[in-house]
């Protein structure tokens, strides 16, 4: 029996409605969308985004000069750190209204990303900011972030309750830490989860200067690419805002190879990471590319330049690949 598409699950672009999107932070954090910030432990990701927490609480201005006016409540989830010693003090300590601030207690049922508890928090505080930090330790038991489809399933409910309620929703993620990978492609695992955002940011050290750190965007989907926001951490003067420095800077004084990659580079950095765990479907390696804006012929080009070699397992072509030792 052939499936029938009901009438009213049929709808025409001319009947939508069309509206512009809102940003919390233009162009790096868009409301009723999920935003990535990623880099490496210690480089600053949390206090970056305590700092934005404090401004959605009691206005100000953004690290780029923009003012916010604004005073929304904050969602602020955090796994990883005690929120009577640690989280409430850096969070008073960059100025936040903690009035503003709420969290869902953890202590008797670990929260997940499909918890309906999010939900009802979204729905009780109203809250314009929801951020999870790190993402890792809110993926369900059977989360696998190296699994496209499944990673997409359980990312599905917190699209929606990000439109739902025109919240800003900031993923913070840890970078893996695969040998020879570049920080692009050692994100949260599947690419998938950086197709999903809308917005990925990253947070790296000036490698001349480690208490400078620059964040910078990997990702914009919804507006023309922002230029890098600078900062600096120390123990003697802790947190402090430095501000958008030029992308020529970014490119001479952070030295991040990996943001000025060509594509053939990023293709072989993607390859390694895709086939270190082992052989993958050539079909698959390909589909993976295009979603990174790689075409076939660079992937090709790029397997042969690190040795990679096919093999026909089952019916089908196979890329398998050994790093050096």
């Amino acid at each position: 029996m052939e499936d029938r598409v009901n009438e009213n699950e049929i709808r025409y672009y001319s009947e939508v409605e069309e509206k512009a999107v809102e940003w919390l932070w233009y162009p790096y954090i868009p409301y009723g969308k999920i935003t990535v910030l990623q880099g490496d432990p210690g480089d600053g990701k949390s206090t970056f985004i305590q700092h934005i927490v404090s401004i959605v609480t009691k206005g100000g201005e953004l690290p780029d000069g923009q003012s916010f006016s604004a005073f929304h409540n904050v969602i602020y989830q955090c796994s990883e750190d005690s929120t009577s010693d640690t989280i409430k003090p850096r969070l008073v300590s960059a100025g936040a209204d903690c009035t503003r601030v709420a969290f869902i207690e953890e202590d008797d049922c670990p929260l997940t990303i499909n918890d309906q508890r999010i939900e009802q928090a979204l729905q009780k505080t109203g809250a314009r900011l929801l951020v999870l930090d790190p993402i890792q330790a809110y993926l369900p038991p059977d989360g696998d972030v190296l699994n496209p489809v499944r990673m997409r399933s359980i990312m599905r409910n917190l699209i929606v309750m990000a439109d739902r309620y025109c919240c800003a929703v900031v993923l913070i993620g840890h970078m893996t830490k695969a040998a020879g990978g570049k920080k692009l492609y050692r994100g949260l695992g599947s690419i998938d989860l950086a197709a999903i955002a809308r917005s990925v940011l990253m947070i790296s050290r000036d490698p001349d200067n480690q208490d400078i750190r620059y964040l910078f965007p990997v990702k914009t989907n919804l507006a023309y690419e922002g230029r890098p926001i600078s900062f600096s951490m120390s123990k003697e003067t802790g947190f402090q805002m430095i501000g958008q420095v030029d992308r020529l800077m970014q490119t001479e004084t952070i030295g991040t190879e990996e943001h000025n990659l060509n594509k053939l580079q990023k293709a072989e950095n993607l390859l390694k990471e895709l086939l270190s765990s082992g052989t993958l479907p050539t079909r698959k390696i390909l589909a993976e590319m295009d979603k990174a804006g790689i075409g076939e012929r660079t992937a090709r080009t790029a397997a042969k330049n690190i040795g990679v070699t096919a093999i026909r397992k089952n019916n089908a072509w196979h890329w398998a690949w050994e790093a050096d030792s």
